[in-house]
């Protein structure tokens, strides 16, 4: 058997797409798919395929490793949400002690050779006096404090260990933007999708986006035998080219902005989550308040891959599906046209 592929979090969109993507590459003899529920659309490719429904906060995960002789883990089961849960609890129970269960059971496999594992660039927290730029090896101002931010911070911190452990395993961490596309589900996405968008009364956040098209072929090169000369181990910020300001975005989107103080939009955001609307957490907020964009050299320097869509072209696609907004541009211009066509013409002397 040559490499087999597990891939955790297979049950969602990102997993499934990988899942599909990764079946069809050269090298690659099976794809064995984990999550507690299966895929919503059949994982179609040339390699055989398998799905396990497990809860990766039990010990089978590594049964599962065993009996399939897997050679590489994709570790994509770290996330805001749970799948068939919108509890906290759970979430951190899957993020966290789901990731120490695999890696403990990937450290008695002798058969896994890489490990590749989704993060967040939430782990460099938002801060009013963050530098304006970071990078990999940065640490933030203030450690995220809560949320999937800070569960992120403690996979990274147990992925290292696992690293120290088992040298013999490539390691690669990916630290995604925020990822947009027609059907992705993240927070992000989400807010895109309110007709109007609540923001902070007084800031004007830069953002980065990375468009899913380009997370999942990124994810395929980290799984996959590295360039000549190159290693696809250590930590790697994913984004698209290009920074926005949250206006801007709006703008493109056609969606109005109701600037609010800082409290009422904490207010607003909490009654999102008791409700169940939206999940605007305090992560969330904070990101929209002060920003946060990343370098990403040594990702196009590592894998030779720039990634296909900017960070306006990510929007850009969104804003396509979700069709016009309430004030789309060209509506705006056209108002602009019409009420300046209106004014009367002063004649200027020489």
């Amino acid at each position: 058997m040559g490499n087999v592929v597990l891939v955790t979090g297979v049950g969602r969109h990102l997993g499934s797409r990988f899942a599909r993507v990764i079946r069809d590459q050269p090298g690659v003899d099976h794809v064995v798919g984990v999550d507690v529920q299966p895929p919503s659309r059949p994982i179609e490719g040339a390699a055989p395929y398998s799905f396990v429904s497990a809860d990766i906060r039990r010990p089978v995960v590594a049964r599962v490793i065993a009996e399939h002789g897997v050679t590489t883990v994709v570790h994509l089961n770290v996330s805001t949400t749970t799948l068939g849960s919108t509890s906290r609890g759970a979430v951190k129970e899957t993020n966290v002690i789901g990731t120490m269960q695999l890696l403990a059971a990937v450290q008695k496999a002798p058969s896994v050779s890489r490990l590749v594992v989704k993060s967040t660039t939430s782990v460099y927290g938002s801060a009013p006096r963050d530098p304006a730029v970071f990078q990999e090896r940065m640490q933030p101002k203030m450690l995220p404090t809560g949320g999937f931010a800070k569960d992120a911070v403690e996979v990274e911190g147990y992925v290292r260990g696992f690293s120290r452990r088992r040298p013999d395993v490539a390691v690669g961490v990916l630290r995604f933007a925020n990822i947009l596309g027609p059907d992705a589900d993240t927070p992000l996405n989400e807010y895109f999708a309110l007709p109007v968008l609540p923001t902070v009364l007084g800031f004007d956040p830069r953002l980065q986006f990375v468009h899913e098209d380009d997370a999942v072929e990124v994810l395929r090169l980290a799984a996959l035998e590295p360039r000549r000369g190159t290693t696809n181990s250590g930590t790697f910020n994913v984004a698209g080219d290009g920074v926005m300001l949250l206006s801007q975005a709006a703008r493109r989107l056609g969606k109005p902005t109701v600037p609010m103080l800082l409290q009422a939009v904490s207010f607003m955001a909490g009654l999102a989550r008791q409700t169940r609307m939206l999940d605007f957490s305090p992560e969330q907020l904070r990101l929209l308040t002060h920003g946060r964009v990343v370098d990403t050299t040594l990702l196009r320097e590592t894998f030779g891959y720039t990634p296909a869509y900017s960070t306006e072209e990510a929007l850009a696609c969104l804003g396509a599906v979700q069709g016009p907004g309430l004030l789309p541009p060209a509506r705006v211009a056209a108002w602009t046209d019409r009420v300046a066509s209106t004014l009367p013409v002063t004649n200027e002397r020489t």
